[in-house]
């Protein structure tokens, strides 16, 4: 069994063997690195425009009455699929991304910071959903659900644009 940073460099060097052609075709044609790079920012674009709008709205309606709140609780559920949606197709065209040029991607930390922050984020929506369905079943303006949907909205907010700071590194950097 390998163990230690060579393990990771063979690992990674056999990873580079297996997608050697996708990455000839992706660094020979700048069509396909445009629509791939378009597809990433386009897709983080919108579940991370539409995130952040909705954590600001989550947050203003923390400050109106009960009822106004359970109108803004069903609005999420709606603007929760596109995000995940948007999401999906960000994964998609962040693995074409990491084929591209694999062995640089893994041996750099901020590849991994920026991974373990992800992580973090789909946590982070995950409590934020189970914090508007525990809202959905008792929606009282004393619900501690509405503290964690506030903490949920300002992580969430931070991690959007902590990511976006980690893909700007990566592409500069890495």
């Amino acid at each position: 069994m390998l163990s230690g940073p060579s393990a990771a460099a063979t690992t990674s060097a056999a990873l580079a063997r297996v997608l050697e052609p996708w990455a000839h075709l992706y660094a020979d044609s700048k069509l396909i690195a445009t629509v791939v790079t378009f597809g990433h920012i386009a897709s983080l674009l919108m579940a991370g425009g539409l995130a952040v709008t909705a954590d600001r709205a989550t947050l203003r309606a923390l400050r109106l009455a009960a009822a106004e709140r359970g109108r803004h609780l069903e609005d999420l559920s709606g603007i929760h699929r596109l995000v995940v949606g948007g999401l999906t197709l960000s994964v998609a065209t962040g693995l074409l991304l990491l084929a591209s040029d694999v062995e640089t991607f893994l041996g750099s930390r901020i590849f991994w910071l920026k991974m373990g922050m992800i992580c973090v984020l789909l946590g982070n929506g995950f409590a934020m959903t189970r914090a508007e369905h525990s809202l959905r079943a008792d929606a009282a303006e004393t619900s501690p659900a509405w503290r964690r949907l506030r903490r949920t909205a300002l992580v969430s907010v931070g991690l959007w644009y902590a990511i976006t700071l980690a893909g700007v590194a990566l592409a500069n950097v890495a």
